[in-house]
């Protein structure tokens, strides 16, 4: 069995590259920790952080194909991210104007948990500490 230590990251391809990078730091308020655009393949690739732990690479790509469907395509089905009160952070959606469905409730964990969208759709889980 390998030893792994840690996720080390997770990459996202985007359409709109200022448009996810918006959302991913003045929504997600993940911070960017390197920026490179890559010339050869006319792509940017950013590095963004949640907190001081590095967390997902945002790439562009001249014309990616769409997501075949939602959420049941093979390969990632969404990505969750922690937060320390659902209340506050519905609050916060709606003052920012981001669409999000009703909490529900983890019938294991009895923790609130939601789903909102990115800017490409990909859906994006709020999930009760």
């Amino acid at each position: 069995m390998l030893r792994l230590n840690k996720v080390h990251h997770i990459a996202i391809i985007c359409s709109d590259y200022q448009r996810s990078l918006e959302f991913y730091t003045k929504v997600l308020g993940l911070n960017v920790i390197g920026e490179h655009y890559r010339a050869e393949q006319q792509s940017y690739k950013t590095d963004l952080a949640l907190g001081n732990s590095y967390a997902i690479e945002l790439f562009t790509f001249p014309t990616p194909p769409p997501r075949p469907t939602n959420p049941e395509a093979l390969g990632l089905r969404h990505l969750a991210f922690e937060v320390s009160s659902m209340a506050d952070a519905i609050e916060e959606l709606d003052h920012l104007g981001i669409a999000h469905e009703a909490p529900r409730i983890d019938g294991l964990t009895g923790k609130q948990f939601l789903f909102l969208r990115d800017p490409d759709e990909l859906p994006i889980e709020l999930y009760e500490k």
